[in-house]
């Protein structure tokens, strides 16, 4: 690759780019259109479930979840796994809150952790960082 190329390959982004020390290295982020994806389908599951318990909800939506962030775990995913953690957490948040017809989000009246440790959403949005091989061992 050269300087600013990039391509794209099962869901990742890869691009050229400088590290820290200055030499070049890989970057590799989840597509924009595999996240997208990812968001349409639990929008669909936030839809179609509005008027069931938000418990029901969540054993639904943590598989798929689970499933996604194992897949791009590697690489440099931690900004787009913090953007799905916000959005499925806001989303929660309005469907607690639709139930108790009430309007905004609850951020006075749910903590944070309290939706991971009370409801069981999945919460494992750790990136696993890459082993890199020696040139010995090759």
């Amino acid at each position: 690759m050269k300087k600013g190329e990039n391509f794209s390959f099962l869901g990742f982004d890869f691009h050229r780019v400088r590290t820290r020390s200055g030499k070049w290295g890989v970057l590799s982020i989840p597509r924009m259109k595999a996240r997208t994806n990812l968001l349409h389908n639990l929008k669909e599951v936030f839809q179609r479930f509005i008027s069931q318990p938000v418990e029901r909800v969540i054993a639904i939506i943590n598989p798929k979840l689970r499933g996604w962030v194992n897949y791009f775990r590697i690489g440099q995913s931690s900004r787009c796994f913090q953007y799905i953690k916000d959005w499925v957490e806001k989303k929660i948040r309005r469907h607690l809150m639709r139930a108790r017809n009430r309007s905004g989000f609850g951020w006075n009246r749910w903590s944070r952790a309290w939706f991971y440790q009370n409801l069981g959403l999945y919460a494992d949005y750790k990136v696993r960082p890459q082993k890199l091989e020696s040139a010995a061992s090759r």
